[in-house]
């Protein structure tokens, strides 16, 4: 198996579990500290969601308002200022994850450089000059399905700062 369906498939494993977590659970969990450091793979490069201790189950009617948890650099910005736990810190986390997975690194300076553009600069840049160049050019229906999990990934970003609609999980 190529490193690359190796990455697209930790991917999809990911996003089902979130997704999962998020909308199939009742009452829904966000695991708020969805990381690299938290995800594991088997031999097989299946993944998983691991370290549920900062995870919360959504109470309904109730505010769910908590310190702050996870990772700086995979948490949503406005959790900071609101200190609410939803599903939304989940598909941020995701989108920063993706990226990682998309570079081979934490997606900082690609994020730095989103924020002084706009979504259309960044997604009219060549995949190549996104993809991590340690491996192999993609080809083909691979090189589509990187694609799309760029364009997946900047859609998990905040939509005040790129201009895009806001997402949820997509359901398996």
């Amino acid at each position: 198996m190529s490193e690359w369906i190796s990455r697209i498939n930790l991917d999809r494993g990911v996003v089902n579990a979130l997704s999962y977590m998020n909308h199939d659970c009742l009452p829904p969990i966000v695991h708020q500290d969805t990381s690299s450091k938290n995800i594991l793979m088997d031999l097989e490069h299946a993944a998983y969601v691991s370290d549920f201790g900062t995870a919360r189950i959504l109470k309904p009617d109730s505010s769910n308002w908590t310190s702050f948890a996870g990772t700086f650099g995979y948490t949503a910005p406005e959790f900071a200022y609101t200190m609410e736990v939803n599903e939304k810190s989940d598909v941020y986390s995701f989108g920063v994850l993706t990226l990682e997975v998309i570079l081979g690194k934490h997606p900082r300076d690609l994020m730095i450089s989103v924020l002084s553009s706009t979504i259309s600069t960044v997604l009219n840049t060549p995949l190549t000059n996104i993809l991590d160049q340690r491996l192999s050019p993609t080809r083909d229906q691979v090189a589509e399905k990187a694609a799309f999990l760029v364009k997946l990934a900047f859609s998990c970003l905040p939509t005040h700062n790129l201009g895009l609609p806001s997402n949820r999980f997509p359901r398996s």
